[in-house]
């Protein structure tokens, strides 16, 4: 529960998630059916108000027409059914690689559904594309994902390591922290730090054997902070095309120098503030380079500048304002809530 939201809330409700595979029998994905709850539906026919759908994850009463006479917005994450493949191909478990598998087949069918039921908003120009060409949606629009950054805090100067940091226990998260150390930190004698959360014992083992490897497991809010503010390096490498990295973000607005590859940055226009990478040999050139490099505020204002005219939350906001409420009858009930 996220008590932060009270204060801006008449009532905040929760419901709980229905941890079992029935939702397989009727061909739902179980992200979906986890999360069907009949006091969800109830709660949203109490008045007329605009539903946003905060992920694929919750469009069940969407998807069986439940909420056909009402304006919805959809808020896409990713590309769900590919980011499940992508998932499939990063874990060794064979368990999970079934479930990433079936996963994937039931949001493709599930996505093509409901890409025609309401108006989606994709957090890059890529996940807007594949909606348009492969489910023929005609209501996608790009929306930047909000953030909690008003303005680029980089320091300038230089750090003394190499960091690469997010949720270890993701499997594509794994997979890119075992590629850097098999492929890129194999031979370079630089300091890498690994930091996130719930790391595997498979993972943890793999770089105690590496000596210039360290790793930070369960780092608090403060201590992540601090280790992005000051890393000299960001290594974000990613197997996975959808959606947009807040890693890459955070980086942006509060650390040094990023090298990172064409699938991170595809469909995003960041791509002039990164150092693009695509093989091993890639990186280890660049580390090397900036290793020697020192960062400047010309690149604080260049990234300000780029990055406000795309993740300016306000602008946004405004902008999830005007889609939400852009009908007569919406407009009635924003006047009646003094919005």
């Amino acid at each position: 529960q996220q008590p932060e939201l009270n204060p801006y809330c008449e009532e905040v409700l929760y419901y709980k998630r229905k941890k079992s595979v029935t939702g397989f029998l009727q061909r739902l994905p179980y992200i979906v059916s986890s999360r069907k709850n009949p006091q969800l539906l109830k709660n949203l026919l109490k008045d007329n108000a605009p539903v946003l759908l905060e992920g694929i994850h919750c469009t069940y009463y969407l998807y069986n027409g439940s909420l056909q006479n009402r304006k919805v917005l959809v808020r896409l994450h990713n590309v769900e059914f590919e980011y499940y493949h992508q998932l499939e191909k990063s874990t060794k478990a064979i368990f999970k690689k079934i479930y990433f598998f079936i996963e994937s087949i039931l949001l493709k069918r599930y996505e093509a559904v409901i890409a025609h039921k309401a108006k989606l908003l994709a957090v890059n120009e890529k996940d807007k594309r594949i909606y348009q060409n492969v489910f023929g949606a005609k209501d996608v629009a790009f929306l930047p994902v909000f953030l909690p950054f008003n303005e680029v805090k980089s320091k300038t100067g230089r750090g003394t390591f190499c960091l690469y940091q997010g949720n270890l226990s993701v499997p594509e998260n794994e997979k890119a922290v075992l590629w850097l150390l098999e492929n890129v930190f194999n031979n370079l004698k630089k300091d890498f730090v690994v930091a996130g959360k719930n790391p595997s014992a498979f993972l943890k083992k793999i770089l105690k054997q590496n000596e210039k490897a360290r790793l930070i497991e369960n780092p608090s809010e403060e201590k992540m902070e601090e280790l992005i503010t000051n890393a000299h390096i960001h290594l974000l490498p990613s197997f996975n095309a959808t959606g947009i990295k807040i890693k890459l973000l955070n980086a942006l607005f509060n650390g040094r120098f990023i090298i990172t590859n064409h699938a991170s940055l595809e469909g995003t226009g960041l791509e002039t503030l990164c150092e693009i990478a695509d093989t091993p040999q890639d990186y280890k050139e660049i580390i090397q380079r900036l290793s020697a490099a020192s960062f400047f505020e010309e690149e604080v204002i260049k990234r300000n500048t780029i990055l406000q005219s795309k993740y300016n939350t306000d602008k946004n906001v405004q902008k999830l304002i005007e889609w939400l409420y852009e009908n007569e009858a919406n407009e009635e009930w924003k006047t009646n809530q003094h919005l």
